[in-house]
Order: structure tokens, then sequence, then C-alpha cells
């Protein structure tokens, strides 16, 4: 998978802080960067990887694992290749962020989840963890209290609200604070409700 990073705002070398940004299907890294203006992210390193043929993998993430492998397994990779150079340029971990929409945020939240640690916050707008269930084996670590905000439309086509609500269960167990917030018939975007919860909820001075 021939993937490039996409990067913005500060210069990663300059930052003490880093948000990763994962785009949706169809979508690609300019996509998922226009949201970063209306974040408070100004001081940030801004590094959005582009998915090889603008998706992260084939199917529904509700599909058994394997019907998206083998580009299920190299795009968390690609996030873990991401997470090391960050760290690499002196960023630790609790100020790595992560960012994700629809598929972009189901991918942030399986990759987080998998290497559970102490983050500077995940914001996922429409998504939850992959698998057609919730395989808790898959999962480790501990958030250490790591503000994580989940927000989605009921109902959803893509994601549905048991997902979500499975999703919060298992991030609250691993230590997460989670912030989830389902709007009625909000459709399949990004509200600017969701954009005020993050900026106070995770993206705080």
């Amino acid at each position: 998978m021939n993937l490039e990073n996409i990067t913005a705002g500060t210069p990663l070398k300059e930052a003490k802080k880093a948000l990763i940004m994962l785009h949706g299907r169809g979508a690609g890294s300019n996509d998922i960067l226009s949201i970063a203006k209306y974040l408070k992210v100004e001081d940030f390193a801004l590094i959005a990887p582009q998915a090889e043929n603008r998706t992260w993998y084939p199917y529904s993430f509700l599909v058994p694992i394997e019907e998206n492998e083998p580009s299920f397994s190299k795009s968390l990779e690609t996030i873990a290749e991401v997470v090391e150079a960050v760290q690499q340029n002196g960023i630790d971990k609790e100020n790595i962020y992560f960012l994700g929409f629809s598929q972009g945020a189901c991918l942030a939240l399986e990759f987080t989840a998998r290497n559970a640690a102490k983050y500077g916050g995940v914001a996922a707008f429409t998504g939850g963890l992959i698998g057609d269930k919730v395989y808790e084996n898959h999962y480790s670590g501990n958030f250490e209290n790591t503000p994580i905000f989940i927000g989605t439309s009921d109902p959803d086509f893509h994601v549905p609200v048991e997902r979500v609500n499975e999703t919060e269960v298992l991030l609250k167990k691993m230590g997460a604070s989670v912030t989830k917030k389902i709007y009625p018939n909000m459709g399949h975007t990004i509200s600017q409700d969701e954009i005020d919860l993050v900026n106070a909820l995770i993206f705080t001075k």
C-alpha cells in the first residue's frame, strides 16, 4: 500500500503536539485537513495519511475482519508508522491526538484501542470499533483517562448506534474518559456542536 502523509500546521520538528487526521471512504487527506481550521489546534503539527484508492479497507467496518484484509492490517501499520515518526521528533504519546470521520473514525478508534496509552485525545466523528462484533481480545493497554469523543447520528446509514454504544463500553473499560453524543437524524456529517464539544473536551489549551 503506497501511502503518503500530507502535513500542515506547525512543522513537526517544531511542534510540541501532533494531530493525526484520518479521512473517510472516498475522501482524501486535504478533505480531513480542512476541518482543522475549526479546531483549537493552531500550534499542532497536522498529519493526514492518504489511503490508497481513497479507502482504508474495501468493505463495511461491520463485516468479518478477514474480509477487509490485507488492507485493514496495512492501514493500521500505516498509522503505527506515523505515530513512530511523530515520537522520533520528540513528541510523546500524551501529546499525540487522533481525529477521524466515518471510516477514518473507525480506524482511529480501532488503532488506539489496540494500542491503548495516555494519548492527548481522540475525536471520532461517526465511527465504532471494527469487526462483525467487538472482539475484546484484540485490544490491550490502558488509556489512563485519555479523553475520547464519539458523535453520531441516529440513524446513520453506515454506523449503527448499537456499535457506537458497544465501543463506548469497551473504551471505558480500558480507562478512557469517553463522551458520546447521539444526534437524532443528523445525517452522515460533522456538526458544529461536535466541533464545539471536541474543542472543549480535547483541544483545550
